[in-house]
């Protein structure tokens, strides 16, 4: 039953895109500066800190406490709050607008919940690549944490015959090494060896680091869980030391 303080309180959602101040919407800075509550992982809490007042309540928490975090975050919207959740990229994009709803759905909360998009990682890892996503594309994560290895490869092999370029989310990390060797070998059972590859790390951030190479050679770069790669379709070029795929106007209107 809704209570008059869950009528006042809400949850926003709100994506802070790829780290960068100036990257940040004015809809997520607002939403952030008129919280009475602001939670998230610490890492993206320190990504904001110049936009948090020093009256309101901060709650910093792990990597791997999605679900605390979140439950939290309801509790005290449902105790009449103005909560801010903070999300890195787009909340919607792996990250936590669907478990709050899934976690409001099993609560019974009554709550106003709000998201607000963000930069996702793939927007920001484009943008310094070239223009690589101009045409249809998949998005992949290789994390197979919440998501069996056989289903993934599974979508690895249907956006490689499809000729998708493909956006790899969570391509590596200290514990998760082989699943980036596997995705490389299926993409090249439908790939050229020379189609453009793109290794972004720490998009919009001090230490961003910038590759394009290829999909033979991607492997010889340093990928990391911070890394973003993108591989190109089979008309995907490289140009000027960035990644171009076409979206069909050279052949439309004549401008080869």
């Amino acid at each position: 039953m809704m209570t008059d303080k869950s009528r006042n309180g809400s949850l926003i959602v709100v994506g802070i895109g790829p780290g960068a101040a100036d990257l940040i919407t004015p809809r997520a800075s607002l939403a952030i500066e008129q919280a009475e509550v602001v939670a998230g992982y610490r890492t993206y809490l320190e990504l904001i800190a110049h936009l948090v007042r020093p009256e309101q309540n901060v709650l910093s928490s792990a990597m791997m406490q999605e679900i605390d975090r979140c439950r939290r975050a309801l509790a005290l919207a449902e105790e009449g709050k103005r909560v801010a959740l903070i999300c890195g990229g787009d909340p919607g994009i792996y990250a936590m607008a669907g478990l709050v709803y899934e976690l409001a759905r099993e609560t019974g909360s009554t709550c106003r919940i709000e998201i607000i998009p963000g930069i996702a990682a793939l927007n920001a890892c484009a943008a310094v690549l070239g223009a690589p996503l101009m045409h249809d594309f998949a998005a992949v994560s290789l994390s197979d944490l919440m998501t069996p290895w056989p289903l993934i490869e599974k979508r690895l092999h249907a956006a490689a015959a499809a000729d998708f370029v493909t956006v790899i989310y969570n391509p590596k990390s200290g514990r998760r090494s082989s699943q980036i060797v596997r995705a490389q070998e299926i993409m090249l059972e439908h790939r050229a060896p020379e189609t453009p590859a793109g290794i972004v790390t720490g998009a919009g951030r001090p230490h961003e680091s910038v590759r394009l190479t290829t999909l033979a050679k991607m492997l010889d770069e340093e990928i990391g869980m911070q890394s973003t790669v993108i591989i190109g379709n089979s008309a995907t070029f490289a140009f000027q030391g960035k990644m171009v795929t076409p979206r069909g106007y050279a052949e439309k209107y004549g401008l080869r």
